[in-house]
């Protein structure tokens, strides 16, 4: 009789410790310490939230640049995160990427079609394209949007983000972010 409430004690007290206290503890200091982080790296543009840093969106006018395919989902749908786990020899993976890029070769022409324009990420969610694959669509964004393509490289380049820490992974450009910058650059050019 001892040893059992010697164990539930025990239970009791992780539950707590680990349930509530380690938990609260970490909300706090994360809350205190990376706030935006914290909440989702929220993107919010006067005073609406159009979405997050971390998750990437459907963009399917012309005058947006496209992030990568999503496996998650109906796209991009954080609660059901995860790859198609389809493997290489897959013959639904080869359509599916030969029909991606039929569609890149109509939206954006002939020629080199980015790897990242046409797969999935592992998780379904990533909101990040390559230079190339941003590239690869400025001209159809710029004629859609009747902006210089020069502009929308300059525009590119300054949206490049580094390697995380200065060595992991490689430059990327952030979909959402990209796009707003190009709101931003259209509206002002609209003022002059």
């Amino acid at each position: 009789m001892k040893l059992l409430k010697q164990a539930i004690l025990l239970n009791v007290w992780l539950t707590i410790l680990c349930g509530l206290l380690y938990p609260g503890f970490m909300t706090g200091a994360a809350q205190i310490l990376f706030p935006a982080k914290a909440n989702g790296s929220l993107v919010v543009i006067n005073g609406k939230t159009v979405g997050s840093e971390l998750i990437g969106q459907t963009f399917s006018d012309a005058k947006w640049f496209h992030g990568r395919p999503s496996a998650a989902g109906s796209g991009y749908d954080p609660l059901n995160s995860g790859g198609s786990n389809l493997g290489p020899t897959s013959k639904a993976l080869m359509d599916r990427v030969d029909g991606d890029v039929a569609k890149s070769t109509a939206a954006f022409g002939a020629g080199p079609v980015p790897v990242d324009l046409v797969t999935a990420s592992a998780s379904g969610l990533d909101p990040h394209i390559t230079l190339a694959a941003a590239l690869r669509q400025a001209a159809s964004v710029a004629k859609a949007r009747k902006l210089s393509e020069s502009s929308l490289k300059d525009l590119i380049a300054k949206s490049v983000e580094g390697r995380t820490w200065g060595f992991l992974g490689e430059p990327r450009i952030n979909v959402l972010k990209l796009n707003l910058a190009l709101d931003a650059l259209a509206a002002s050019l609209v003022k002059h």
